[in-house]
């Protein structure tokens, strides 16, 4: 079951749905700061027990500049999910401009040891100044 609003893909089994929100409250757009939060919701739909060990962001601003982000696990965790079960995790990302996308991959482990990627859904970073900046 998917999350309202949010975008959501499957690999491998995986179901990866994420739900951006723009935060008003910390954004500060007449110094160039934009801030949004993400709810991310990994769900294994699989038959084996799967480790998430890294992940793998690439976060493109409205002006095409791109930052990549690769580390260990996420909010400092590597879950474990069992089949059916469930990982929600919060994070957020800040930007310069009032609109951007967000992509990315995270590298699972199965139960035999392999690893094999997982896509994280594209998904859109909207502000409500990025009508207005659009020219």
């Amino acid at each position: 079951m998917g999350i309202a609003g949010a975008y959501s893909k499957i690999t491998e089994n995986i179901r990866v749905s994420v739900t951006p929100v723009y935060l008003q409250d910390r954004s500060r757009p007449d110094d160039g700061l934009y801030v949004w939060a993400y709810q991310v919701r990994i769900e294994n739909q699989g038959t084996g027990t799967v480790t998430l060990r890294n992940r793998h962001w690439r976060i493109t601003d409205a002006e095409g500049r791109t930052e990549t982000v690769d580390g260990e696990g996420v909010v400092g965790e590597q879950p474990v999910l069992a089949p059916g079960e469930v990982y929600e995790y919060a994070s957020g990302t800040p930007l310069s401009t009032p609109s951007g996308i967000m992509v990315g991959s995270y590298d699972m482990e199965s139960e035999e040891g392999i690893l094999f990627a997982v896509d994280i859904p594209a998904f859109s970073l909207d502000s409500p100044d990025a009508i207005s900046a659009l020219h």
